[in-house]
């Protein structure tokens, strides 16, 4: 069984990445997104960017830096199937997934300015912002000295395989490919 983790900026691909190994590779997919969701809806809050990263913060300090990835984790041991667990955003997560063994760590990056026109193509609730927005909110997610929150620098710089996304979706399938095979 191989665990697949995703990291990467806002935007980049993480999810095209995902659609890709569910369904050309057969992998069982594990979202960190859909965990913070039902979360917020069991507080009663709005779903909104600044509500997922307030819980996620939340739930790691009160758990542990790697809690959220840990407890997908278990899910995706659970299924026995080759899994992929998307947005890996701390260093501590990135930590306790490759203690496990059998995980591989993905980045994905693109330039900003098509980032942001593909989350407004996107559409979803966290998305509809400004560029301005777009642009604070990023910074703020790519570093911190606080291990419970969110530093994807440095958990992009821990990935063991790198992907730039400036293309066509067979460029990327092509980069996914060959990874997939070495692996």
């Amino acid at each position: 069984m191989k665990i697949i983790g995703i990291t990467g900026t806002l935007g980049a691909g993480k999810g095209t990445i995902v659609e890709y190994l569910t369904n050309k590779h057969g992998f069982t997919h594990f979202s960190v997104r859909a965990y913070l969701i039902k979360a917020i809806n069991a507080q009663g809050k709005e779903v909104n960017r600044d509500n997922m990263v307030q819980t996620a913060n939340q739930l790691r300090a009160e758990n542990g830096p790697s809690y959220i990835a840990e407890e997908l984790l278990k899910e995706a041991q659970e299924s026995g199937s080759n899994c992929i667990i998307e947005s890996i955003r701390t260093v501590g997560e990135v930590t306790a997934l490759k203690s496990k063994g059998n995980f591989y760590l993905f980045s994905v990056d693109t330039d900003r300015k098509i980032r942001y026109e593909r989350i407004l193509l996107r559409g979803s609730e966290t998305d509809m912002v400004s560029y301005e927005t777009f642009s604070e909110n990023e910074d703020r997610e790519m570093t911190s000295s606080d291990p419970n929150k969110q530093n994807l620098s440095a958990c992009m710089k821990l990935a063991d395989y790198h992907f730039t996304n400036n293309s066509s979706f067979e460029g990327l399938y092509q980069q996914i490919d060959k990874v997939i095979e070495a692996i």
